[in-house]
């Protein structure tokens, strides 16, 4: 299947998921700019909050012959403690060239791994990881010793850890179109991003 695309191809499945097209394809196309784009992976994404409201979010990855383009677009309900209040969209974009791109990392889930062929049996599910190390995220936690009754400042121990793009993708809340698109987006990716 061909990873060839088209920047009209992407505004498309944009409008198709409904979710503030205008907006979302205006961020996109002002990253891509005039290059062509070579693939691109669409994900629109509902979740719940504690309060029990629906919110939508929406990535879109294009690819060019140079960059990765991501860009997130999340909304926020309107805040019914102010009475004019309106539902707001926030839109990020970043442009990434690909020989800054680290890691691109895929997870498949394979139901039934006894009867797997190659080639032929699709993954049920997929993660897509995907790192340039722009982003770090650090969690601190205070150090202890291990002495229940030691009250010493210990300092902090932590991690940090990458903070770049990670998309799961599956069958049954995705559809299998989705599951071949990322799959099919995650080569373009890879052979973009070892080229020399």
């Amino acid at each position: 299947m061909s990873t060839t695309a088209s920047a009209g191809e992407m505004v498309s499945a944009i409008e198709r998921s409904g979710y503030y097209p205008g907006l979302v394809a205006d961020a996109v196309c002002s990253a891509v700019g005039t290059e062509q784009v070579v693939s691109y992976f669409v994900h629109h994404d509902a979740h719940f909050d504690p309060g029990m409201e629906v919110r939508r979010h929406m990535t879109v990855l294009a690819l060019t012959p140079t960059r990765l383009v991501y860009s997130h677009t999340d909304e926020y309900p309107a805040d019914e403690s102010q009475p004019d209040s309106r539902p707001l969209a926030e839109t990020s974009t970043e442009a990434i060239r690909c020989s800054r791109i680290s890691s691109v990392a895929l997870t498949k889930v394979i139901p039934d791994p006894a009867s797997y062929e190659p080639g032929v049996t699709m993954p049920s599910e997929i993660v897509l990881t995907i790192s340039w190390n722009s982003l770090r995220h650090v969690e601190l936690e205070p150090a202890h010793c291990g002495d229940e009754s030691c009250d010493a400042d210990h300092g902090y121990t932590g991690a940090i850890t990458s903070d770049d793009v990670t998309l799961r993708v599956s069958e049954a809340a995705d559809g299998a179109e989705a599951i071949t698109q990322v799959l099919d987006f995650a080569r373009a990716l890879t052979a973009a991003s070892s080229a020399p």
